[in-house]
């Protein structure tokens, strides 16, 4: 589907919603009508009852009247449930149509993530305002945020090419055309929710370390209380037929509910405080774990993912169930009556060890589930967002391979220019050019395409070839003077930092060596670097300005080769923007200052 069809559909579902959210409003104010209407014939033939001589017709149409009145609340209820689900689906619509529009403030920008001293993703823009992640995260649970992010930050963040590939084929299918619907049901159940994974986890864990007695889950417990239950009805009925006192019936049920109490009050106390937070986030993540059950699927991961969480659902609904049950103790007069006649707190106390022994094991598993297909539904959302994408050949190899064809940065759109580029194992290209050429743009859009591949996500390239390997870059180093460090001492913690993390293959992308000293230290530090780093399992593709270590091809033919942006001056600058071998010859910073200072 074309990037113009995609705006159309979001634009066109978001005005289908606009029309039946209008349509159930205008419903829900005659709906409102209908309920003080009905109570007030209730209330009028109420008072006709009690004044008239025709009693029976009157208490008979009030008794309609109220159940009128029961039937269009329940009627209204229903209808503002629908306009509820209809503006969280219109607002995932209208939030996909500010990001076709280059606007992705609705979304969480990931900021909290920003780490300057990360192998790469500060320099490649992964997190913060307009990033990476700013771009695709459409995550509605903590736990899916967080999983997004540690994909992004992990050069490796799949095990192996098969995992990788089976990962890839899950994004692929939820970002089919078919199925816009569901990843848009998806997102629009836990918009504006807030579901917080990690209190999740952490209820998880308590639940793990709190022990209730053995009493509870043993079988003669529901005997005794059944047993208790009884002597209270038959002292009843004995009671109303005449041949007991009372006292009896009242004095069993303070028994009976004082037992509850004894037995129960300690156990339900630290239950509440452990479940207490989790009522309103467990409705929502309930209805996303259904969600993503009900859906038939075809990739492997996707296929288990199911398996798992349609094993889940019995073991959340009971959560909610012992909410619930928790939540009615609130009710004083329940609480007393339940307890009384049914010692009603000892079947939640058993109903929550029941729950303990039977799930809290996988609940882990299943939490990690829901996060890692939050995660998907966001990469698979951008994916269909970007049908110029295009998937990636990934390789199972120890040396490093990285070869690409009309290659962009995905931040541009289509008219951006591409290039191809071939970088192979323990080569290493120096790049020149004037300012604004398009070397920063060309080391990012490296960088920046190939966590996509690792990612398991398309990436904005005719045709890219990768292998898995790891990757550092140098290209934003700042100073930090609140702790004494100049720009040239942060270039040399960052170069160690490098040197000191390389394990494995790893392919180094550098902006600049040494920008922070004279130009003849800077040619002499950055050949000593590179000669060095170059006795390593390293690859390396540094932007320059100094052409003098574009010589290092003239001492190292075979790993050292030149490639360039080259520009062209006449009464103006025409930038390229494409890459080709050899040493750049035009520079620009002279002829733009002097048209500076011309106009001056």
């Amino acid at each position: 589907m074309e990037k113009q069809k995609i705006r159309a559909l979001y634009s066109d579902r978001h005005d289908a919603l606009v029309k039946d959210i209008n349509t159930l409003k205008h419903k829900s104010r005659g709906f409102i009508l209908g309920e003080v209407l009905t109570f007030l014939l209730f209330l009028g033939f109420l008072v006709l009852f009690t004044v008239t001589d025709f009693g029976l017709v009157f208490i008979a149409i009030a008794i309609i009247s109220i159940l009128a009145y029961v039937g269009v609340r329940y009627a209204d209820a229903r209808n503002s449930a629908k306009i509820d689900i209809m503006e969280c689906l219109d607002s995932v619509y209208l939030n996909e149509i500010k990001a076709s529009n280059g606007d992705f403030s609705c979304f969480d920008s990931g900021e909290r993530y920003v780490d300057a001293h990360h192998p790469f993703t500060f320099d490649l823009d992964c997190f913060g305002a307009d990033s990476l992640f700013n771009r695709i995260n459409r995550t509605v649970t903590s736990g899916g945020n967080k999983c997004l992010a540690k994909f992004m930050s992990t050069v490796r963040p799949h095990s192996s090419v098969d995992s990788l590939t089976q990962y890839h084929e899950a994004i692929i299918e939820l970002a089919a055309d078919d199925k816009v619907d569901w990843r848009m049901k998806f997102m629009s159940l836990g918009i504006g929710k807030n579901i917080d994974s990690v209190a999740i986890l952490r209820a998880v864990k308590s639940v793990k370390s709190f022990i209730v007695s053995g009493l509870f889950a043993s079988s003669f417990i529901p005997w005794i209380v059944w047993t208790l239950t009884l002597c209270f009805v038959v002292s009843l009925i004995l009671t109303g037929a005449g041949v007991i006192n009372y006292v009896i019936p009242v004095m069993l049920a303070l028994v009976n509910f004082f037992i509850s109490i004894k037995l129960c009050h300690k156990a339900l106390h630290e239950i509440y405080k452990i479940v207490d937070k989790l009522h309103t986030q467990l409705v929502s993540y309930v209805k996303l774990i259904k969600h993503v059950a009900d859906a038939d699927y075809t990739s492997t991961h996707l296929v288990n993912a199911k398996e798992l969480l349609t094993e889940a659902i019995p073991s959340f609904m009971e959560m909610q169930s012992l909410l619930a049950g928790i939540e009615r103790r609130s009710n004083n007069l329940w609480f007393f009556f339940s307890n009384a006649v049914a010692l009603q707190d000892v079947f939640i106390v058993r109903k929550f060890v029941k729950w303990q022994n039977a799930y809290v094991e996988k609940m882990d598993t299943w939490i990690d589930t829901v996060s890692d297909v939050d995660a998907i539904v966001a990469m698979s959302t951008f994916s269909f967002n970007h049908p110029e994408s295009h998937s990636a050949n990934i390789l199972d190899d120890d040396k490093i391979i990285f070869e690409a064809h009309n290659l962009y940065h995905p931040f541009l759109d289509e008219t951006a220019v591409k290039n191809d580029f071939l970088i192979k194992d323990h080569n290493y290209y120096i790049i020149t050019g004037a300012n604004m050429a398009g070397k920063s743009t060309f080391l990012r859009t490296l960088g920046i395409n190939y966590i996509l591949a690792m990612m398991g996500m398309p990436v904005f390239a005719d045709n890219l070839t990768v292998s898995q390997f790891n990757l550092f870059t140098s290209m934003r180093t700042t100073d930090d003077l609140t702790h004494g460090i100049s720009y040239f001492n942060a270039e040399l913690l960052r170069l160690r930092q490098l040197i000191s993390s390389l394990s494995g293959p790893t392919l180094i992308i550098l902006d600049e060596i040494l920008k922070g000293t004279n130009s003849l230290d800077k040619l002499n530090g950055s050949r000593l670097f590179l000669e060095y780093i170059s006795g390593k399992n390293v690859t390396g593709v540094i932007a320059t300005h100094d052409l003098e270590l574009s010589k290092m091809v003239e001492v190292y033919p075979d790993r050292f080769h030149n490639y360039c942006f080259e520009i062209e001056l006449g009464t103006d600058i025409t930038y390229s923007y494409k890459i080709t071998q050899g040493v750049a010859k035009n520079q620009n910073a002279t002829f733009l200052l002097q048209n500076i200072l011309k106009g001056m």
